[in-house]
């Protein structure tokens, strides 16, 4: 047998490949949707990829298992659990196989037994693999998922908190803490082979190690503890990461079946004096690294930097608008790669080039950056609106005292609420996140300023920051006004 592992480290994504090296047959398990890799991979090894198994409808990333089907006629096997409104609506165009629990299917001489686990989503299923061509009668691992992780476990909130689906959470958390029985007993030997690994928003406190296994999972990973129901569904239900706004769209898409890539090249670059065509009528990110972004960029255009794009797009771009791109040329494939994966490539109408435009003199606006140090005193005297677009964990942590909390990932539908008579100063942890707060509340007609170093300087710098954990005020002795203040 042989089994391949595939990452995406902008994702936190994994995938599996699975051979049977006596049929030359491979299947992929979980796969992104930038399948060439898997391709290459069975043909470099002499395997033919002829099936795809996926162990539920996912909703960070669009699946690569119908690109597989409709291309190398790879035979679905999917989930046939959970209720009618979560079934593979796709699946029935390609040869395909729906599983239940129980039911097996063999590639080659591998054997790939069917585990329901719901509570992450009804449909969930793993996958458990015995190598029967070696002779094993008894299982030797088991695909998880988003049910189990390395150190952690899937979280059952993402249909209501993405999808809108009320008192989800609540009902999965109590299936999720069933499945997670069910697992403890299972062999301790087994090992595990999980969808994510640290920095996924599928759950919390994911370990960034490839693989595990069950016995050590029963030991040390926190949510396999409780053995109290209730005391597991407030455990689970607590604490978790924010939920991407566009999780809910990557669910339907990949439940209705994503559109087919195929051959598709990149979209031409424009003629850089046609920008302002589009100003008005789309989206238009450019994914300059944001220090050149502050300097110089058009009006009205959002930056996202290439190394955030995966993270932050999903949440900040609007899917029902047309996209374009400012990139270079070297830039442009892996940004299409990445805007394929989270389901925008389809909004997609073209790109510009930077350097272009900053040759015909197109960059015509800017953005401050100003330190702590400048900033303090504005800021004490209420001049200037202070906004936090940090997660809410750091936020409750620890955070200064007159900032107003506005995470990033929900801008698009909190500027209503924002004041626009003063000047607003955006801070992060560092200072990247909120650059992209920069350029968003910018291009919807604010005046702005980004706090270089973030919430990092601010504390170097021995500034006040307040904890709601704590509930008080600390201060430094290089604090400009003295404070002491208890909440």
């Amino acid at each position: 047998m042989l089994l391949k592992y595939f990452y995406d480290p902008k994702l936190a994504h994994a995938s599996y490949l699975v051979g049977c090296q006596k049929t030359k047959e491979a299947v992929v398990v979980d796969p992104g949707r930038d399948i060439d890799q898997y391709l290459e991979t069975a043909k470099r090894e002499g395997l033919k990829l002829t099936a795809v198994a996926e162990t539920h409808i996912h909703a960070d990333y669009v699946s690569g298992a119908r690109e597989l089907a409709d291309r190398v006629g790879a035979k679905l096997y999917v989930s046939d659990e959970g209720p009618a409104e979560w079934k593979y609506e796709y699946a029935g165009q390609y040869d395909s196989q729906l599983l239940k629990d129980g039911d097996t299917f063999l590639i080659g001489n591998i054997q790939f037994q069917v585990m329901h686990t719901p509570g992450h989503t009804p449909e969930s299923i793993s996958f458990l693999l015995t190598d029967q061509g070696g002779g094993a009668t008894e299982p030797m691992g088991i695909f998880t998922g988003d049910f189990v992780f390395v150190g952690s476990i899937g979280r059952p909130d993402l249909l209501e908190e993405a999808a809108g689906i009320k008192g989800s959470a609540e009902a999965g958390a109590h299936q999720l803490f069933h499945s997670a029985e069910r697992f403890k007993q299972l062999p301790d030997y087994l090992q595990v082979w999980p969808a994510h690994g640290a920095g996924s928003a599928c759950g919390k406190g994911l370990g960034a190690i490839p693989s595990s296994t069950v016995g050590y999972e029963k030991r040390f990973n926190p949510a396999l503890q409780y053995h109290d129901e209730a005391a597991f569904v407030q455990y689970i239900l607590s604490d978790q990461p924010e939920a991407p706004k566009y999780f809910a769209v990557m669910k339907r898409v990949n439940k209705e079946g994503p559109l087919i890539i195929g051959d598709t090249g990149l979209p031409e670059f424009l003629a850089p004096d046609q920008i302002g065509k589009f100003q008005n009528q789309a989206t238009i990110l450019d994914l300059s690294p944001s220090a050149e972004f502050s300097q110089a960029h058009v009006p009205g255009t959002v930056n996202i930097p290439l190394s955030m794009l995966a993270s932050w797009a999903g949440w900040l771009v609007d899917y029902t608008r047309p996209l374009y791109v400012i990139a270079e040329a070297a830039e442009l494939a892996e940004a299409i790669r990445v805007l394929q994966k989270i389901g925008i490539d389809e909004q997609l109408q073209g790109a510009f080039r930077r350097s272009e435009i900053i040759t015909q003199g197109l960059a015509t606006e800017s953005y401050q950056v100003a330190t702590p140090a400048d900033l303090a005193p504005r800021i004490e005297a209420n001049q200037v609106k202070l906004i936090d677009v940090r997660a809410d964990a750091e936020w409750n942590v620890s955070h200064i005292p007159q900032a107003e909390h506005h995470f990033l990932g929900r801008l698009p539908e909190q500027l209503t609420e924002m004041e626009r008579s003063k000047p607003i100063v955006v801070q992060c942890q560092s200072s990247a996140r909120s650059a992209i707060a920069a350029s968003f509340l910018q291009a919807a007609g604010m005046d702005v300023i980004n706090l270089s170093g973030g919430f990092q300087a601010w504390l170097a710098a021995g500034l006040p920051s307040t904890s709601m954990v704590q509930d008080k005020v600390t201060c430094s002795p290089n604090s400009i006004k003295a404070c002491s203040l208890e909440k």
